[in-house]
């Protein structure tokens, strides 16, 4: 798809055991599924290392509309171990889909959040507009490449790093936001839930495009700002080619990795409250270096693409409303993205297949690679 669609928060939901439909994008509570999960798809919602039941991170309603494919009702789970002593950290991405021959027009826009439950703490876009996560940045809008980046720039950017990775979390960045956490309903929970799961608090989400200015968007394909060849020259250590070589790559790569970093971080800037990022068939926002292999389709062994990640700010966010028995389950929380790769066929198989009724659904397995600082 082209361009970038931003997951935005909404209104916090009136119990983090709240029930929805399946056109609902959300953050955190309980999984809204199409059909209930039969006993031989239990092991997918359980950590392997502890064995005790995953927590829902988000929910995305994720149609799929183009000339080779049509799925109107396609969602993506994303699931994690929120156990406080499990040592697992393990992260893991379903994708539902209806299967059908012929999908019919979709009846909800792509990529927005087609219902969300009435709530009496309901807010406007607009409040939201206004209720910013920001960064501590001396960045003013304008034109700028990849080349105007400078070290007293990056070292400003690799400090606030080193910082928030010796916390684990996102927390100690400045927050300018009059959003306050609701309190969650106090009672019985609407749908059964194993009390020894942890439960997230649960807010909605609303979409929109990214817009970027020219500043931001512009892509350079130019050498970093130093080079190999200035590192050459004022390298201490010319003993052998052979060390040189292997130093000069080195530090390469990390500069490389460094502005990996700088460029994650402004497009943040640009939109402070992302808590997810959704293009499918796009590129990733990388928050370091390289990424390893997603691998392929564990149902039609097809190539994987990137779908969508998950943002800091969403860490943030939960951690607004959590209680402290969640916060400890959020100290889990120490990635800086979370990408979600899927199948580029959107594939169905029958060694997947749910019933439901008249309705025929798949449930399979994707691929998510968690980056950390």
């Amino acid at each position: 798809m082209d361009g970038v669609v931003l997951g935005l928060p909404g209104p916090w939901a009136d119990s983090n055991y709240e029930a929805a439909d399946i056109y609902t994008s959300k953050i955190g509570g309980l999984p809204d599924w199409p059909f209930p999960i039969a006993s031989g798809k239990q092991d997918l919602l359980k950590c392997n290392a502890c064995g005790n039941n995953l927590s829902l991170i988000a929910q995305v309603y994720a149609p799929i509309s183009s000339k080779s494919l049509a799925v109107e009702n396609r969602l993506i789970y994303v699931f994690g171990c929120l156990i406080p002593h499990c040592e697992s950290l393990l992260w893991r991405a379903l994708r539902v889909q209806k299967i059908s021959s012929v999908e019919e027009s979709s009846k909800h826009p792509r990529n927005e959040v087609a219902h969300v439950p009435e709530s009496s703490h309901s807010v406007s876009n607009n409040n939201w507009r206004n209720n910013l996560w920001t960064f501590d940045t001396r960045e003013e809008h304008g034109h700028e490449t990849d080349d105007d980046i400078d070290l007293e720039e990056l070292g400003r950017a690799l400090s606030e790093a080193a910082t928030l990775a010796s916390t684990g979390k996102w927390q100690n960045i400045e927050v300018k936001s009059s959003r306050k956490p609701v309190p969650t309903a106090v009672g019985q929970p609407a749908r059964s839930v194993d009390n020894n799961t942890p439960v997230m608090p649960c807010f909605y989400i609303y979409t929109q495009e990214e817009k970027l200015s020219t500043k931001v968007a512009s892509e350079s394909s130019k050498q970093p700002v130093i080079s190999v060849k200035e590192y050459e020259d004022n390298s201490e250590d010319h003993s052998t080619e052979e060390t040189y070589e292997e130093e000069s790559y080195e530090y390469d790569r990390s500069l490389n990795a460094d502005r990996t970093y700088l460029k994650f971080k402004k497009r943040i800037d640009v939109c402070p409250e992302q808590c997810f990022r959704y293009s499918y068939g796009g590129k990733p926002l990388l928050a370091s270096g390289g990424t390893s292999d997603p691998g392929t389709c564990m149902l039609c062994g097809g190539l994987r693409h990137y779908e969508m990640q998950l943002m800091p700010p969403l860490i943030y966010f939960l951690e607004e409303a959590a209680d402290d028995q969640q916060r400890k389950s959020l100290e889990k929380f120490n990635w800086m993205t979370l990408l979600v790769y899927t199948c580029s066929k959107s594939c169905v198989n029958t060694s997947s297949q749910v019933e439901s009724g008249n309705e025929d659904w798949i449930l399979a397995e994707e691929a998510v690679i968690a980056q950390y600082e």
